[in-house]
């Protein structure tokens, strides 16, 4: 069987496509963070070494179960990168993560405690309604136990997904929910029907089902660090090149 011939794809055309799909002006940032991160890391004498690479690499493989050579090279291969391609990519992503420490880490828990309000959270169920008489009549039903809250969401809820999970919306920061929301909610008991409240949305019915306080969790904590670093690289960038 005759295998198939690789088609060689030039660098105008790749750029022509970002072009086309309105992306390059994405990638144009990222390969100028890039920059900024080599040059910073070079005048603080940051590197990534060797191991380092080498620890991440056998990281990857693992969790793609690429138990063989073999198997990481035509995984490579599947991708259309060379090994130098990627070893120099985890390269990039280390050398990010090192300044992005070096540079934000000790100021994370700072920033959490002075806005550690936004970070509680809720488990909320919401139901939106175009109509103010509709959210009315819905919520004295409730009120009278004619229909239960979660029936009234799969009825009427405007939103086909949330219909779908009985007006279920998952935990919320109080940052997801639009201010004049967050502020009745987060003064409300659970289990307490509130609204209806209107918003440029509709008009909201919601339960809380809990409050969960504010705590710095090693996903929140990477997701802080991440922000800080990129709004710290847009400035940089600006900076530097512009």
């Amino acid at each position: 069987m005759n295998e198939p011939k690789q088609v060689l794809i030039t660098p105008e055309e790749v750029v022509n496509a970002l072009k086309k799909e309105m992306n390059l002006k994405e990638f144009h940032q990222k390969i100028l963070f890039n920059k900024v991160i080599w040059q910073v890391a070079e005048e603080r004498g940051i590197i990534v070494t060797v191991a380092e690479i080498e620890a991440e690499a056998n990281r990857q493989r693992r969790e793609k179960h690429l138990e063989k050579a073999a198997d990481t090279m035509a995984w490579l291969q599947d991708e259309l990168v060379t090994t130098d391609d990627w070893e120099m990519g985890i390269c990039d992503r280390l050398l990010s993560q090192k300044l992005a420490n070096i540079l934000f880490a000790e100021e994370v828990e700072a920033f959490f405690n002075q806005n550690k309000l936004e970070f509680e959270q809720v488990i909320l169920y919401q139901i939106i309604v175009d109509s103010e008489k509709l959210a009315q009549e819905i919520y004295y039903q409730i009120e009278d136990r004619e229909i239960s809250f979660y029936e009234a969401a799969h009825l009427y809820d405007v939103d086909i997904l949330r219909k779908q999970k009985c007006g279920y919306e998952g935990n919320l920061y109080r940052y997801n929910l639009p201010k004049d929301i967050a502020a009745v909610v987060f003064r409300t008991q659970p289990q307490q029907l509130i609204g209806p409240l209107k918003t440029e949305y509709g008009y909201h019915l919601l339960i809380v089902e809990e409050f969960l306080p504010a705590e710095l969790t090693n996903e929140k904590y990477q997701e802080i660090l991440n922000n800080m670093f990129q709004k710290w690289l847009l400035i940089e960038s600006n900076n530097r090149f512009i």
